[in-house]
């Protein structure tokens, strides 16, 4: 009897070859929309965005249409609003910078649907992300490894799923290209060969965090301080939801040489300045840690670590403090350190683990 699999379809290109590479090696596929949010809700209007809107759920029910397989809309929005939101929210009021598409798939891609696709006996559940899973024999744990096309590569934002997720988790397009994806798309005439790939944060119009926070969050913004690293007031700034780690733009102070933000002081309402220089610190402080190649860290580890999704890797050496918290000592110093942002480790192409950056 052929496996049944559950595909997560956004409405685009890649979700829907994914749907239909499975569907050609034999598995039952059923298509799954999230419905997270109304764009119109949030004034976001555009067909370009490629997420959440009723243009993006009929797409993805054309390609199920001309497959011939099973189509579900579900809707997560109270669980979006929460988990992921709520999240992004909390984090910039708390001077950080947070990452929502790492917790919408830690919270309602593998967490929600996948609770979904078992209660309606799934075998599997599948999504158009561009990396790979393994099983490994010899430690007995599933791998998560780096996709073929280094490019498109998002092995970065799936560092929390767990061996049980892993286990349950196809992922069609980690060996191939995202030409390759293209082209099969048109070779079976999808609808959406061409669409445009979705923006990294779906529920924020054009960028403007703050906007969103203020307008659709309702939350204050509170002026505040501009101060150097000695205390020293250097004038006003607009709120700290507008602020993050290695900002220049938007100061909106003149100095005889450019400053950057360098730390937001959530307690005292303040953002401390500095020069460029000051970005770069050889440690960090991770909290939330996630492994998936070992079962826990014991001993000291060299790495590669990327603190940004679309950073380079560099060498570091992990070791495990109290408290599940872990700290990365970098062999070349790092600009920009962001508190809130992830921190994902490598050895070679399998993903160590990763964790949010505490400090």
């Amino acid at each position: 009897m052929a496996k049944k699999v559950m595909v997560a379809m956004s409405g685009g290109v890649d979700s829907s070859v994914a749907a239909a590479l499975l569907q050609e090696q034999g598995y039952e596929v059923y298509g799954a929309t999230l419905k997270l949010f109304g764009n119109e809700d949030i004034g976001i209007e555009e067909r370009t965005r490629t997420c959440c809107s009723l243009a993006d759920v009929d797409d993805a029910m054309s390609v199920a249409c001309k497959m011939g397989f099973a189509h579900y809309t579900f809707n997560f929005g109270r669980q979006f609003s929460k988990e992921v939101i709520q999240r992004f929210a909390d984090a910039y009021m708390n001077g950080e910078t947070p990452n929502p598409c790492i917790d919408c798939n830690r919270y309602i891609k593998f967490k929600f649907l996948l609770q979904r696709a078992m209660f309606l006996q799934m075998d599997f559940i599948a999504t158009g992300h561009y990396a790979r899973v393994e099983f490994d024999e010899k430690s007995g744990r599933w791998l998560l490894k780096k996709a073929k096309d280094s490019s498109k590569d998002q092995s970065y934002v799936l560092y929390a799923m767990t061996q049980e997720e892993l286990s349950k988790t196809l992922f069609p397009l980690g060996n191939l290209l995202k030409s390759e994806v293209r082209l099969l798309a048109e070779e079976r005439a999808l609808i959406n060969a061409q669409k445009p790939d979705s923006q990294d944060i779906c529920f924020v119009k054009d960028g403007d965090y703050a906007g969103f926070l203020e307008k659709v969050m309702g939350i204050r913004s509170v002026p505040g301080d501009f101060i150097n690293k000695n205390g020293k007031l250097l004038g006003r700034h607009k709120g700290i939801i507008h602020y993050t780690i290695g900002q220049r733009r938007g100061i909106d102070l003149s100095f005889y040489k450019p400053k950057y933000v360098i730390r937001i002081d959530k307690e005292n309402n303040t953002i401390i300045l500095g020069d460029e220089k000051e970005l770069f610190i050889d440690s960090l402080i991770a909290k939330d840690v996630n492994f998936i190649s070992l079962e826990k860290l014991r001993l000291p580890m060299k790495v590669t670590v990327k603190t940004r999704y679309k950073q380079t890797e560099t060498p570091a050496t992990l070791t495990p403090l109290q408290n599940g918290l872990v700290q990365m000592k970098f062999e070349r110093p790092q600009r920009a350190i962001t508190p809130g942002q992830a921190v994902v480790f490598y050895d070679g192409d399998i993903v160590v683990g990763g964790g949010t950056i505490l400090r």
